[in-house]
């Protein structure tokens, strides 16, 4: 069968391309995504800024990044970034870039790609290590010096972000577009929330349906996901469908609670991750009852 669609690729590349070169990839089954930061400026200096899980995922987006993962030990961090590294001075890459990789059962890890700007789930890296990505960006757009070694890096606890989007978790995810009818973001020490949104705020059906980032920040793993827990279940919005609920979920998973996950992790669970969906909330029935008072009053 290999050979087969082997040889059906190359038929395909040369009646499209006319050139026949086929290049196969390494098959990983349930890989963890693992991603490093990394700055560069104009003279050579290159370093990283730790690494991203971002293993938690559906149709290969990402809806959960930590950093730094809780799976990965010291020496396969130190390899992994040196490797990152040197991939970013082979090509002479200068400003913030992320270099990701798929990492196997065995801590085998394979080159995936490199994404030549800034990142979604910066935020996470910025908590984990007090520097700020965007101010890094301009100053060496500006031709500044990074003043910074590899030996400054040093993680301040664990950072969890969660994007919270605005789908219907129980109708396969739909994008649900619409009025925001009450925003009130999750708030405390070490909980940061990186939106546009705002009570009123409609949410158009053209671009991604991601509404917020939540980023919690805490010592260890484990207090960063309650942290998570508990910020998510402070974190209201109405008028639209979230996936608040679904992210809440994941949180309360023992699994992932043990950081024990790699990509195929949302489609084995996701059954037992789906939200049960209520007839009515208890914000609709209270509405509801004011309503039929105020009508009956009326009358």
């Amino acid at each position: 069968y290999l050979e087969e669609s082997f040889n059906a690729c190359k038929r395909e590349a040369m009646a499209f391309f006319k050139d026949d070169s086929v290049f196969m990839e390494k098959f990983i089954t349930n890989p963890r995504h693992i991603e490093f930061q990394i700055l560069a400026d104009n003279y050579g200096n290159v370093i990283h800024l730790l690494e991203r899980d971002c293993s938690i995922q559906r149709r290969h987006q990402k809806l959960v990044e930590i950093a730094p993962s809780p799976l990965i030990s010291l020496d396969l961090r130190r390899r992994m970034g040196a490797t990152a590294v040197a991939a970013a001075k082979a090509v002479g890459y200068t400003n913030a870039g992320t270099v990701e990789f798929l990492l196997d059962d065995y801590n085998h890890f394979y080159f995936m790609e490199m994404n030549t700007r800034i990142q979604v789930e910066h935020g996470v890296t910025e908590e984990i290590t007090g520097f700020d990505l965007i101010g890094r960006q301009i100053r060496i757009a500006k031709g500044e010096i990074l003043e910074l070694n590899q030996s400054d890096i040093i993680p301040q606890g664990y950072a969890i972000e969660a994007r919270i989007n605005a789908e219907d978790v129980n109708n396969d995810f739909v994008p649900c577009p619409g009025k925001i009818t009450a925003y009130y973001p999750a708030l405390g020490p070490f909980v940061r929330v990186d939106s546009c949104a705002y009570k009123d705020y409609v949410i158009p059906p053209f671009y991604d349906s991601m509404i917020a980032k939540l980023i919690v920040r805490a010592s260890s793993y484990d207090l960063a996901v309650n942290k998570l827990e508990r910020a998510l279940s402070e974190f209201t919005i109405k008028g639209v469908k979230t996936t608040i609920p679904f992210l809440r979920n994941i949180c309360l998973n023992k699994d992932f609670r043990r950081g024990d996950f790699d990509t195929s992790f949302l489609e084995s669970k996701m059954q037992e991750l789906i939200p049960q969906e209520d007839a009515q909330t208890d914000d609709e029935i209270v509405a509801a009852i004011v309503a039929a008072i105020a009508v009956r009053c009326g009358s």
